[in-house]
């Protein structure tokens, strides 16, 4: 499966917050949307880099009561783990693996259009195995169309 099919199946939106927001609002922003990875930029599709709860725990164990009020550009990461449109679902699970990160930003060219998830991927993996058990369900039932 590519990323692209991926996309078209979540909310088209990317969230994206700018580099001078302090990081309790990012907090705010994912409780309040569900979330836990937003986009650092200024404009749309540009990505200077990402922030993600992970992020936002690491800055409080380092930083302590001050992180909160911190500026999103003193904590976002700026080593983004990325993959185009056009790879496929295994590429993206290699990446998170080997980044150990929960998230892939899609880029398109040189702009970001999306976010591929760790529940994003376990979402279509178990898509695909209820697929092929009930291919195999029907298969030994005799009721399989060739």
């Amino acid at each position: 499966m590519h990323v692209c099919q991926i996309l078209k199946s979540k909310s088209p939106e990317l969230i994206s917050v700018t580099p001078d927001e302090p990081m309790v609002e990012v907090l705010r922003l994912f409780r309040d949307n569900n979330i836990g990875f937003v986009v650092v930029s200024r404009s749309p599709g540009e990505c200077l880099g990402t922030l993600s709860e992970r992020d936002c725990c690491n800055a409080v164990a380092e930083y302590g009561t001050e992180a909160p009020i911190m500026r999103v550009a003193d904590i976002m990461n700026r080593s983004v783990a990325t993959c185009s449109t056009e790879d496929f679902l295994p590429f993206v699970m290699a990446i998170m693996t080997e980044r150990r990160t929960r998230h892939v930003l899609v880029m398109d060219g040189g702009a970001a259009v999306g976010v591929v998830s760790i529940g994003d991927v376990v979402k279509h993996r178990l898509d695909e195995a209820l697929r092929n058990e009930q291919a195999l369900h029907e298969y030994i039932a005799g009721t399989a169309h060739h």
